[in-house]
């Protein structure tokens, strides 16, 4: 008979303890691909870009950011969450692919159940700006000359995205008639505003600020609970009174659900010693984006949390494909 003891003594088992480590160790062997499931340019892609570069140089093996932009971020998140389970294939999460894409399309895939949650990078405060042909330079000039053209002003961004809901919600508060130009992301949709093809939009600080230092955009308000250092003189929405109105949006890195745990832990590791280095924090400060080092742990956690808030609000606000 073949018992435990002589299982665990045999030259096969040690061969396989043995091996163990080592296998954990040699994770990665070849290029990671970073997907980012919007346009380049956009506050996802340069978060992921900046990543990046510092993760290859930890892990001693290329990461390599892809963009596969489209319907709202769902076609490059479908192709990780149907990618092979081995660390090789990763995606950079935010709330809007992770926790509201499945409120307004019909997916084959839950994302609150096809990845397993790696690190939490940063959080990002957002501005509502407009372009400055737009006769309005405060809020309440805008809500003055939006009541007094209904529908004939509108506001970019893409599909099922934070500042979607976000715009909506403000439409609702501020009794307003505003219309909705979908787009596949931040950067094209920010170059129509520069253009002044479109009149608003609400969107990451650190892709709005550049063009709001150089007077391209005008900050009409800031989404945080405190003004910005950058724009002392814009208000936040809170002091207006739209105190509902969320204040923040995250970043994380997501793996294909059932990635072994080894490999989590080893890229959750060199993720956040990624975060704290002084080439990440410089890129992360100069663009306005606050790094929020987060566990596997903790961003399951946050997802958890985050998913029915936002299922509130799209509900509230009627939100749905146009």
């Amino acid at each position: 008979m073949v018992t435990r003891r002589t299982l665990l003594t045999s030259p096969v088992a040690f061969a396989a303890l043995a091996l163990a480590p080592a296998l954990a160790q040699a994770y990665p062997s070849r290029p990671i691909k970073l997907v980012v499931p919007f346009p380049a340019g956009g506050a996802n892609d340069t978060i992921a870009r900046l990543l990046a570069q510092q993760l290859t140089s930890s892990l001693t093996q290329p990461v390599v950011v892809e963009n596969q932009a489209g319907a709202g971020g769902t076609i490059g998140t479908r192709a990780v969450a149907n990618a092979s389970p081995d660390g090789y294939t990763l995606l950079m999460a935010a709330v809007s692919t992770v926790c509201i894409a499945s409120l307004l399309y019909r997916l084959d895939y839950d994302p609150a159940k096809a990845f397993a949650p790696v690190a939490l990078l940063a959080t990002e405060a957002l501005t509502l700006v407009a372009s400055p042909s737009l006769p309005a330079s405060t809020i309440p000039e805008l809500i003055s000359y939006a009541k007094a053209n209904p529908g004939t002003l509108n506001y970019g961004s893409a599909i099922g995205v934070a500042p979607h809901i976000m715009m909506e919600l403000f439409k609702i508060r501020a009794g307003v008639n505003i219309v909705h130009v979908p787009y596949r992301g931040g950067a094209p949709m920010i170059g129509d505003l520069v253009g002044g093809q479109i009149q608003l939009t609400i969107n990451n600080k650190s892709v709005l600020l550049p063009h709001i230092a150089s007077g391209k955009l005008r900050a009409l308000a800031v989404t945080s609970a405190a003004r910005w250092s950058e724009l002392p003189n814009v208000p936040t929405l809170r002091e207006l009174g739209f105190a509902d109105i969320p204040t923040e949006t995250w970043f994380g890195i997501v793996a294909p659900a059932r990635t072994p745990v080894h490999v989590i832990e080893r890229l959750d590791t060199t993720i956040s010693a990624a975060l704290t280095s002084p080439k990440v924090r410089a890129g992360f400060a100069r663009l306005g984006i606050a790094e929020n080092i987060g566990n596997a742990q903790k961003s399951a956690a946050l997802i958890a949390d985050e998913i029915p808030r936002w299922a509130e609000l799209v509900k509230l606000t009627g939100a749905k494909l146009d």
